[in-house]
C-alpha cells in the first residue's frame, strides 16, 4: 500500500538522488556500467536545463521525507509525451507505487493534451513490461543491443491517448 507516501515535485537533493539510485541499482539488477550512470545524468540536466512548462517530475516520498520512487514526463514535441527516468526502490516494489506513479504521469500527459506517451526501456525490466502492458501500452519495437556492458534488448512502447 502506498497511502504513506507523497508524490511531490522535484526539489533540492532531488537529483542527485536519482542519478545515485539509478546507478546502484541498474549496477545491481542489471549490471550496467557507470556509463549509465552519463545517461541519467544528462536526461537529468537536460530536464533542469530546459524544463517547460509541461514537463513534470513526480518524487514519492514518506512522512520523513525519505524517498522511494521517481518518474518523469518531458513532452519531445507538441503531442507526444515520453516517460522518463521511472524507478521503485526495491523494499517499495510490489506495493502499488509502480501503478501510482504510472498513474500521475497518464494523467499528467492526458491533461496536457498528449496524444501518445512513449518511453524507452530494456526487456530485462520484465515487471515494468509487463505493468507497461496492463495499462495498455503497446510493445512498438524490439532489438538487440549492447548497452550499459551488457547484451540485451531495447523497447520502445506507446500508449495512445
Amino acid at each position: 500500500m502506498t497511502d504513506d507516501l507523497t508524490l511531490r515535485d522535484l526539489a533540492p537533493g532531488d537529483p542527485g538522488w536519482v542519478l545515485m539510485r539509478h546507478g546502484e541499482l541498474y549496477w545491481t539488477d542489471e549490471g550496467y556500467d557507470a556509463r549509465f550512470e552519463v545517461l541519467v545524468a544528462r536526461i537529468l540536466a537536460d530536464f533542469i536545463e530546459s524544463r517547460g512548462p509541461k514537463d513534470r517530475a513526480w518524487i514519492a516520498v514518506d512522512s520523513a521525507g525519505a524517498r522511494h520512487g521517481c518518474v518523469f514526463c518531458v513532452w519531445p514535441a507538441a503531442r507526444s509525451a515520453k516517460l522518463r527516468m521511472f524507478l521503485v526502490e526495491p523494499a517499495r516494489r510490489g506495493t502499488g507505487l509502480a501503478q501510482r506513479l504510472l498513474e500521475a504521469v497518464i494523467a499528467h500527459a492526458r491533461a496536457e493534451g498528449a496524444e501518445e506517451l512513449v518511453l524507452w526501456t530494456h526487456e530485462s525490466h520484465r515487471a515494468a513490461g509487463r505493468l507497461y502492458a496492463r495499462n495498455g501500452f503497446t510493445l512498438l519495437d524490439q532489438r538487440p543491443v549492447e548497452a550499459f556492458g551488457q547484451p540485451t534488448q531495447e523497447q520502445t512502447w506507446r500508449l495512445a491517448l
